[in-house]
């Protein structure tokens, strides 16, 4: 069974209205409905997510249309009390929440307030009379998390399993489909696996970690915004079931316990399909098991959405135009390298243009794309791969990393034989790559000649918006933000100060902050000269690079972020 689809008023219904409001364009139209249909999503949240509209006026302008109130439940204090007054299985079934009770009146919250079944069964069953106001359906769906919670589906599942006897699991599809299950639905283990993937999808995790700690208990953590949270603790019991189910699901040998194992699992959350990169590593306590959650709706944004301030953005949109040359994305692991590359080769992908990448692993599936999974075991390296690409007549080429002189050198080769090669590095700045290119033994009259601009990048947490609150300057602060010529007076500071909506952290989501350098002809020849990497970077901040920080510091001005993160992610 699959999960069901959000119940809001979506659709063309939806996008109509937009339009015709003017608040979108006929491109946008076109954009959204392609991205529904790759991925199947919630028209709602495909528009937010894309940063088209904001979810203020998009949901004020559809309650305009359908005659209602618009209420944002992220401004509204929910009593559970009232809550409770409707059972939670027709609550989550119509998507709806009480928000108001007077005498035998009840202001419900919907998502669809034209779903007379929803005021049918109300009436009929509790007797109550209705005075429906629309709502986003994410804000209802967390509201009735926040109120009946997830626990008790956990503990019945459980229960159900800690004391049975542990077993293999039969073979299944590798496509799973995560269910919305009660407890009694399916195999508890099946139901246990399914519950904590459907979670951290909702979550919005990047990662799930499920792990045997010590002996006595078999832990899962998510990794939201860069951070991992505890989610729970199973008994010990349970590890060779979970595992084993997770193995079944991602392909993999249940029997091989000593070896490490990678594998895949693709699952279906409301109608959408969500490819999962699984790690199996054996370990002192019993093997663990990592999973990557790779969502395809994070690669179908537009750059501005990524965190490119109106400084650097016609820069890098500017040199991705460009027939020919290398574009580096460097940053540490974890700091959006492919979503940025990704992204881009969706705004570059048309039917004039052939693109071809080699990736390990790829991660997302793009159309319109040729991508090669490298294969080092059997000769497809990535110098292989581009080699390869050269004979296949191309106009754009990826490469997943530079990691050696081969294949920097055949990227040199592509760039300089009319081709535009996009390739990432680990360095922590953007002239810093030349250096570590030139360390490979790239000839510097090659880099010079084929490199034309080079990103940094790091992810910082935004503050919460639920919790966000101003903040006084402490006087490292003002130190800080002097520096950049940053007038203190003139600003206000935010900080988050912790709340269910954010786990107590104070965040919530993650931002790019970049540094892009241009190679200019300045640039051009203090690379062939050789020269270090601070006079490469004075030079390319004369040229108008903005640093990483100063980038950051710009966000906190903007009052996005905090200097604690820019400080956490970008010191130097």
């Amino acid at each position: 069974m699959k999960i069901k689809e959000d119940k809001g008023i979506t659709g063309k219904f939806l996008s109509d209205i937009l339009h015709k409001k003017g608040l979108i364009s006929e491109k946008d139209v076109d954009r959204i409905m392609k991205v529904q249909k790759d991925i199947g999503k919630d028209l709602q949240n495909i528009i937010i997510e894309l940063d088209i509209l904001k979810k203020d006026e998009m949901m004020i302008a559809l309650a305009d249309e359908i005659g209602v109130k618009y209420v944002n439940l992220d401004d509204t204090d929910i009593d559970p009390v009232i809550v409770v007054l409707i059972p939670e299985d027709m609550a989550r079934r119509h998507q709806l929440i009480v928000i108001d009770k007077d005498e035998d009146k009840l202001t419900i919250a919907m998502a669809n307030p034209l779903d007379v079944f929803a005021y049918d069964e109300i009436k009929i069953r509790l007797g109550y009379n209705i005075e429906a106001v629309l709502s986003y359906g994410e804000d209802i769906n967390k509201a009735l998390d926040e109120v009946f919670g997830v626990t008790d589906e956990w503990d019945q599942v459980i229960d159900k399993i800690e004391n049975m006897p542990v077993t293999v699991l039969k073979e299944e599809e590798r496509e799973a489909d995560i269910s919305g299950v009660t407890a009694g639905e399916e195999a508890p283990v099946v139901a246990l696996v399914n519950l904590i993937i459907l979670r951290a999808v909702k979550e919005k995790a990047s990662d799930i970690h499920i792990e045997t700690i010590s002996d006595e208990t078999l832990k899962v953590r998510y990794r939201i915004d860069g951070i991992l949270h505890d989610v729970m603790s199973l008994p010990r019991q349970l590890h060779l079931a979970v595992i084993s189910r997770v193995k079944i699901m991602s392909d993999l040998d249940i029997a091989e316990r000593r070896l490490p194992q990678d594998g895949r699992i693709q699952v279906n959350v409301s109608g959408r399909k969500i490819n999962i990169r699984v790690s199996v590593l054996p370990t002192v306590n019993g093997e663990g098991v990592v999973l990557r959650i790779l969502d395809p709706v994070s690669i179908l944004l537009e750059l501005n959405s990524l965190g490119f301030s109106k400084d650097i953005l016609p820069k890098f949109e500017s040199l991705i135009k460009k027939s020919n040359g290398i574009i580096l994305v460097t940053g540490p692991t974890g700091s959006g390298k492919s979503t940025t590359l990704y992204t881009t080769l969706n705004i570059l992908n048309s039917t004039e243009k052939k693109i071809m990448t080699i990736e390990d692993p790829v991660e997302y599936k793009l159309k319109g794309i040729n991508q090669v999974q490298a294969k080092p075991k059997i000769g497809l390296t990535f110098a292989a791969g581009l080699r390869s690409f050269l004979r296949q007549d191309p106009d754009i080429m990826l490469v997943g990393e530079i990691r050696d002189k081969e294949t920097a050198e055949v990227a040199v080769q592509a760039a300089l034989t009319g081709h535009l090669v996009l390739s990432t590095l680990h360095t922590n700045d953007a002239p810093s790559s030349v250096i570590r290119l030139i360390d490979m033994g790239v000839e510097p009259f090659l880099i010079s000649s084929s490199v034309i601009g080079v990103l940094a990048q790091r992810l910082v947490r935004k503050i919460c918006p639920k919790c966000k609150k101003e903040t006084a300057s402490t006087p490292d602060t003002t130190k800080i933000l002097e520096e950049y010529e940053i007038n203190v007076s003139k600003i206000t500071l935010y900080k988050g100060k912790g709340c269910s909506h954010c786990k107590d952290t104070g965040y919530k989501g993650r931002i790019a902050i970049f540094e892009l350098m241009i190679i200019t002809d300045n640039i051009r020849d203090l690379i062939t000269r050789n020269v270090t990497t601070g006079k490469l970077r004075e030079a390319a901040i004369k040229e108008g690079m903005c640093l990483l920080k100063e980038d950051g510091l710009k966000k906190v001005h903007e009052g996005i972020t905090t200097i604690d993160e820019i400080l956490r992610v970008a010191s130097t």
